[in-house]
């Protein structure tokens, strides 16, 4: 089965379990600014790219530590409108990762029910998705750019994803596809319109347990070994720590291939 499908069909059953909550992008990275950067050692080549995000953060969820002590560059995804999003997303730039805003969409299976609060669905009227973006945005701060919330639905709408896009053009922010489609029309839409973006490659953790994590991180090693740049998302929530222990123990076989960076430093644009 297709990985990206599996996923987002396995996150829809986690999230209806976890109260329909649980289960890229701008160039300046949001903790240099503040003059805070996650330790890294010297690595042997430079010219390789690693991106990870996590996704999930805004509910309290496992993991959510585990991640945030990660000695590595991250970018951290946080969900609007919940108890801990602001507190998160706080402690997440105080510690000089990238924030970006992980925004509800509508998937093709699955409850309404299981996205939470805010949610994009694609029976909302123009003027109340625009509204309900934007609204998001702002209850996440330090936000440079926004990815997909499950969204396999509402990511292949071109009405959509057309308001989406204007909207990250008109404030400056980038664009993480998370790939819950291959019908997905983020790509083509912010490339046309000149909005930075970045797609996911890979998800650590759409099944939860500790072998298949281990499993999708052997092929992120893979990739990484083949590609100048690999983008990769896990999770904090029922896999968390399992997701968190993975990539802390592959952490020093990575950092000899390749260098841990924000998303903001994967974004491709065409300049328009």
């Amino acid at each position: 089965m297709n990985f990206l499908i599996k996923s987002s069909a396995t996150r829809q059953i986690s999230l209806a379990v976890t109260m329909g909550i649980s289960l890229l992008l701008l160039p300046v990275h949001a903790g240099a600014a503040a003059g805070i950067v996650p330790n890294q050692p010297a690595v042997e080549s430079t010219t390789k790219k690693i991106a990870i995000v996590i996704d999930d953060f805004g509910n309290n969820m496992d993991g959510t530590t585990e991640m945030l002590e990660l000695p590595i560059p991250f970018t951290v995804a946080v969900m609007p409108f919940l108890p801990s999003t602001k507190q998160d997303a706080q402690l997440a730039h105080e510690k000089g990762h990238e924030v970006i805003l992980h925004l509800p969409m509508e998937p093709v299976r699955g409850k309404k029910s299981w996205l939470g609060p805010g949610a994009i669905t694609t029976d909302l009227s123009d003027d109340e998705i625009h509204k309900r973006i934007v609204t998001a945005i702002e209850d996440v701060p330090y936000a440079i750019g926004i990815n997909n919330h499950m969204g396999s639905k509402a990511t292949a709408d071109e009405r959509v994803m057309n308001i989406l896009v204007d909207i990250c053009k008109e404030r400056n922010l980038i664009l993480l596809d998370s790939r819950t489609s291959p019908k997905s029309l983020i790509g083509k839409l912010a490339s046309q319109k000149g909005v930075p973006y970045s797609e996911n490659q890979l998800f650590f953790d759409d099944l939860y347990t500790y072998s298949h994590i281990s499993k999708q991180m052997v092929k992120f090693k893979k990739l990484v070994k083949d590609r100048d740049l690999v983008i990769a998302i896990g999770h904090v929530g029922p896999p968390g720590k399992k997701t968190a222990q993975v990539i802390k123990e592959a952490i020093p076989t990575l950092q000899k291939e390749a260098t841990f960076v924000p998303i903001s430093q994967t974004v491709k644009l065409n300049v328009k």
